[in-house]
């Protein structure tokens, strides 16, 4: 059996660093990490503890202590048995504090693996990727489609990271490095937060306390789910399949053209591979708001992921102009119900008319995204590997017949559907991830104790 203090010392290796290094004054526990640790914090010269209780913070911590923790500062709930008003201002993140957890959502993370075998290519290698650079979440077969938007009191903001190459290689990073990297890349799209009025046209009744209030900021995700399914058909294609269309029970005409590519005898259905996309970009953004989660958890923040708000309110097509939301462009089909949303003008494009002319330039701007400047299958994009261009340069060709191929599937269904894709939003948002200052208060009234983590309950000392 152990004694009391190893017990005591395997509960803090666990549940908390700051248990075990509690001992160690704050200079050493930095130069800890700043010597052994692979994350490095020499270029902060005034070192919050906030940020060295972040580093520290177990994994296991974070997954076990995760929970929707939704009163923050300022907040209010005026009637029922959790009725509490907060006694404190809305107040918003460190400027710190949003920059971690941005970067920690979406960030770049290094550069991305290959895929390294497919039997049916060798001695090639799968051409799947769309980009080079990893980010902290997966995406399926590489593709990176999504890119995430966020506002907060002082205005609506874009941050690409889907093409972003990394900023350091080797083991160890350089933290700040890191952060003013991403920083560098946001757009700033408005002054002003963006407007989400607090009734049920615009967010679930349960959020109106409690969503995008000041002091917040809020993250939003956004899939180009057109592109996706370009790269889905491309997919297919590698791998000698192709689609019919299902919806009109018919084949796709001109395919017969492409039998020695693709298997046209035994299709896929346009709808199922469809969903099949929308299916993987669902899956891409609610991950990456996880993964924010997380981190939430260890900047001792509050907050949650949710899908409680109208995603044509948030992008901008719910019909009411008091409602602009991010101001993407859509468009409707006559007997159709909603709205089809193709992309911000500028600034983020589905790949899909009117962004593009016709799909073949969108599926030829794919193209370029995978073998042109910076792909990943481009000889000249640095990597991973001890002979990256050598591994780079052995995908699987895009040849002219290839791209005609996929351009002939995609522009039948946007032909004869009026848009592309057929059946699933072309740029789809679901998940976003909300944080805040916490509230202790409102936990310390109503909840047993454990409602929330020791990052919390220290975190106003340590990011003062």
């Amino acid at each position: 059996m152990f004694d009391t203090t190893r017990r005591r010392m395997m509960g803090g290796a666990l549940l908390g660093a700051g248990t075990v290094l509690g001992g160690l004054g704050l200079a050493a526990r930095a130069q800890t990490l700043t010597t052994k640790g692979r994350i490095l914090l020499d270029g902060y010269t005034d070192l919050p503890r906030g940020l060295i209780e972040a580093v520290n913070f177990p994994l296991i911590e974070a997954i076990h202590g995760r929970r929707s923790r939704r009163f923050a500062k300022g907040a209010t709930i005026p009637d029922g048995p959790l009725a509490f008003t907060s006694r404190h201002d809305p107040a918003p993140l460190t400027d710190l504090e949003q920059m971690i957890l941005l970067s920690s959502v979406a960030g770049n993370t290094g550069w991305l693996n290959l895929f390294a075998f497919n039997r049916n290519y060798a001695p090639k290698i799968p051409n799947y990727q769309g980009a080079a650079g990893g980010r902290t979440f997966p995406s399926s077969a590489g593709f990176h489609t999504s890119e995430i938007f966020f506002t907060d009191d002082n205005g609506t903001y874009f941050l690409p990271t889907r093409d972003m190459h990394p900023v350091t290689q080797g083991p160890e990073t350089d933290l700040k490095a890191w952060v003013e990297a991403h920083r560098a890349r946001i757009v700033k799209l408005s002054d002003q937060r963006l407007n989400l009025p607090r009734e049920a046209a615009h967010m679930e009744m349960h959020n109106t306390w409690c969503a995008n209030v000041p002091g917040s900021t809020l993250v939003i995700p956004v899939a180009d789910v057109a592109q996706h399914m370009v790269l889905t058909l491309a997919y297919l294609v590698q791998n000698g399949a192709c689609i019919y269309d299902d919806i009109n029970g018919r084949p796709i005409p001109g395919m017969e053209r492409f039998a020695d590519l693709v298997a046209v005898d035994t299709p896929y259905p346009l709808s199922f591979v469809e969903q099949f996309a929308l299916t993987e970009t669902t899956v891409e953004i609610a991950t990456s708001c996880y993964a924010g989660a997380l981190m939430l958890q260890a900047l001792g923040l509050g907050g949650w992921m949710y899908d409680g708000l109208n995603a044509f309110s948030v992008l901008g097509a719910s019909g009411d102009p008091a409602v602009p939301g991010l101001g993407f462009h859509s468009f409707t089909i006559e007997g159709k119900p909603l709205p089809i949303v193709t992309g911000l003008p500028g600034v983020f494009e589905g790949h899909c008319p009117p962004h593009f002319p016709d799909m073949a330039a969108a599926v030829e701007a794919v193209v370029a995204r995978k073998f042109g400047t910076g792909g990943p299958f481009n000889p000249a994009t640095p990597g991973p590997y001890k002979e990256t261009p050598t591994v780079r340069g052995a995908a699987a060709a895009m040849d002219a017949r290839f791209v005609e191929c996929v351009t002939t599937m995609a522009d039948y269904i946007h032909a004869t559907f009026g848009r592309f894709p057929a059946t699933v939003p072309p740029i789809f948002a679901l998940m976003y991830l909300q944080a805040h200052q916490l509230d202790t208060e409102f936990y310390d009234r109503h909840f047993a104790p454990g409602a929330y983590l020791r990052t919390h309950s220290e975190h106003d000392r340590n990011w003062a």
